[in-house]
């Protein structure tokens, strides 16, 4: 008599894009696999509004935040091939988009590794919702005819082309800008972009305590310390922004959530 061993098989992981905060920007998508999750490895920027769509799940907190402690890449990459080889079906949450600046080659990288089955499922980035909290678009046929979405974590190094993204006319979305304010001012200064340029941090962007900070590449750095402002915030740089900002300085002075320098 023969017996025939059957070999287990693996769960799948889906590396999703939480979106910037706001529960509503969720894609459907994104819902109907949390709702049919047995694991969700979330980050501390998904926020945990999420964690009501997937009550059945097992939650693991995997936070990173710059200037925190850190959930080990390593260790998720770990979480996400055992929980797979477990036959789990995966949700691996991301805030924003997947695909920008969420580490995701690296779990990308360890899964094909393992041999297990994933999906990439995208989320509205926190520089598209910046923009539609700004009522702006971030191209415009006189002044800009693309974007640049670029992180500041590199702004001292010379593996970001500052002086060539200074000089490209591109509308610049810069994540993780404001504890590199300093360097990044300097290296766009230096790079040829004008001092005068607009620049409108938009702090917690979709979210209810939402803010924005209306200043120019020469005064952001005084202007950010002066309104406290604070991560997660995306910066949008450029002459795409001239004419939202020259509308915020227009607003009443009592205008709480926004801070203004008129930069006409």
């Amino acid at each position: 008599m023969k017996l025939h061993l059957q070999k287990a098989k693996s769960g799948k992981v889906f590396l999703v894009g939480a979106g910037p905060g706001d529960i509503e920007l969720l894609t459907l998508k994104a819902a109907r696999l949390l709702a049919s999750a047995d694991v969700v490895l979330i980050d501390d920027l998904a926020g945990d509004e999420v964690l009501s769509l997937c009550p059945q799940a097992r939650i693991i907190h995997v936070g990173k935040r710059g200037g925190c402690t850190s959930t080990p890449q390593s260790f998720i990459e770990k979480l996400l091939v055992r929980e797979a080889l477990a036959g789990h079906m995966v949700v691996r949450l991301k805030g924003g988009d997947v695909s920008l600046f969420g580490r995701a080659s690296e779990e990308i990288a360890a899964l094909d590794a393992a041999g297990i089955e994933f999906e990439i499922v995208p989320g509205v980035t926190a520089g598209l919702a910046a923009a539609a909290a700004l009522k702006s678009s971030l191209t415009h046929r006189d002044h800009a005819h693309g974007v640049a979405f670029i992180t500041a974590h590199g702004a001292e190094g010379a593996e970001i082309p500052w002086q060539a993204l200074a000089q490209s006319a591109l509308t610049l979305v810069v994540y993780m800008g404001v504890a590199r304010a300093a360097s990044l001012q300097a290296s766009l200064l230096a790079g040829g972009l004008s001092g005068n340029t607009p620049v409108i941090a938009v702090e917690n962007a979709s979210r209810a305590d939402a803010r924005s900070v209306c200043s120019t590449v020469a005064a952001m750095v005084d202007d950010f310390a002066l309104q406290s402002l604070k991560s997660p915030a995306v910066l949008v740089i450029g002459e795409a922004m001239r004419a939202r900002a020259v509308e915020l300085a227009s607003q009443e002075a009592t205008h709480q959530d926004v801070a203004i320098r008129v930069v006409a």
